[in-house]
């Protein structure tokens, strides 16, 4: 694998490892206590990590904990088994087709879901100009303006503490072009203008969910979206993250553009998340219909080896970066969206290599433990780790511990109430 900096000076694979290294994990000098505090000195403790401090996502629309099929069941481990950031859907044609009548119930199910499992989650999206209901076409801007900010503020409300991930606006580089004679959200866009809208939006949920993350989401990854996330900053939008779309359905990207898009939005010195990224095991389309639905789009064993190949080439590239805090993959199954062979499990919920690719990154080569280690006289045991949650046993009790910056960490575990 190659890769190139700005610069266009090539990076090996032990490059990308030392970067790696260096921005995802700590040099942690641990020191094990009783649960009065008093270090603990010679004692034989086990380390290991519970949980990534970077997310691993991907979108769970199919999450149903109604549903005991063995499909449903095999979705739901393979998913838990792997990612620590679930998606979940707020597109408001579905979500409130009726208007006055949201599924709120259904969405709580799958965040419950997601916090039973350890997984965060974000909702997605509040704004944007397609899956939207009929009863919002033909409406004035400004009463279509008024609808937005108000589920905005509903939403973000309702599920503060379970979901307080949001993308906040999404694709509004084309927004006011997108079907602009007869799309409600396009026509408040054109209207008002996108950097007024984005503020409106922000304002919105950045008033029901102080303590959000509140994202701008986009496809595009050029100039456009550079320039719109610049007057964003300037007219002091609350945006905490920059979302990149990366859906390679009509071709891998490859090291090299991944690695320059990267460069390209952390000039702004925000984090950077990698929302919806797809690579396809079957071939690749050069003219897609968007809103079409492909049924004859197949997985095939040659592209599941592609795939595999470069989705952890992509994986890596990102891994690397220091401004990326995320990546999430778009579908978790073959045959979603656009009926594309984009899943890293097949129909049947059966592992594709890719799957089993990303296992091998995210839960073993970038994974730290179990570590059997012994405390010395001033209870500390050292040892690198990838940054995240740690628990930490001893024959004192069990205990969690946070690594939660690269470099060095110094810090302290003692037994949980009740078990020392």
């Amino acid at each position: 694998m190659a890769e190139v900096t700005q610069s266009g000076a090539p990076l090996s694979d032990s490059e990308i490892d030392a970067r790696i290294r260096k921005c995802r994990t700590a040099e942690v000098t641990l020191t094990v206590t009783d649960a009065a505090g008093r270090p603990l000195a010679g004692q034989a403790v086990t380390v290991r990590q519970a949980r990534h401090k970077f997310l691993f996502g991907c979108n769970a629309f199919r999450i149903n904990t109604a549903d005991s099929s063995d499909a449903q069941k095999a979705y739901q481990k393979q998913f838990a088994d792997l990612f620590n950031l679930a998606v979940l859907p707020f597109y408001l044609g579905g979500y409130e087709p009726t208007r006055g009548d949201a599924k709120a119930a259904r969405l709580h199910m799958m965040a419950q879901w997601c916090r039973a499992n350890h997984i965060q989650t974000k909702g997605h999206p509040l704004c944007w100009q397609e899956g939207l209901p009929k009863w919002l076409e033909g409406k004035p801007a400004e009463e279509v303006g008024a609808v937005i900010r108000g589920r905005i503020e509903r939403d973000v409300k309702e599920f503060a503490g379970i979901i307080d991930r949001w993308d906040v606006v999404n694709e509004a580089v084309r927004m006011p072009d997108y079907e602009p004679e007869i799309n409600p959200i396009a026509q408040w866009c054109r209207k008002v203008g996108r950097v007024p809208l984005i503020q409106e939006t922000f304002a919105a949920a950045r008033k029901a969910g102080p303590k959000a993350v509140l994202i701008l989401n986009d496809y595009v990854t050029i100039e456009p979206y550079v320039a719109l996330i610049r007057d964003c900053l300037a007219a002091a939008v609350p945006m905490d993250v920059i979302g990149i779309q990366s859906h390679q359905h009509t071709g891998y990207w490859g090291a090299e553009k991944a690695w320059t898009v990267c460069g390209r939005f952390a000039q702004f010195g925000k984090p950077i998340h990698f929302t919806e990224a797809t690579v396809l095991s079957g071939e690749a389309r050069k003219d897609i219909n968007y809103k079409k639905r492909y049924d004859d789009w197949p997985t095939t064993p040659e592209g599941e080896r592609r795939q595999a190949e470069q989705a952890t080439e992509f994986y890596r590239v990102l891994f690397s970066h220091p401004a990326v805090e995320a990546i999430t993959w778009w579908d978790f199954d073959d045959g979603n969206w656009l009926g594309a062979p984009a899943g890293l499990v097949r129909r049947d919920m059966s592992a594709k290599p890719a799957y089993e690719a990303l296992m091998g990154l995210v839960k073993k080569a970038w994974w730290t433990g179990p570590l059997e280690l012994k405390t010395d006289k001033d209870g500390k045991v050292k040892f690198r780790g990838y940054l995240g949650e740690y628990v930490v046993e001893s024959a004192g009790g069990r205990g969690t511990v946070e690594v939660p910056a690269a470099g060095e960490a110094a810090v302290s575990a003692a037994p949980a109430p009740g078990r020392g």
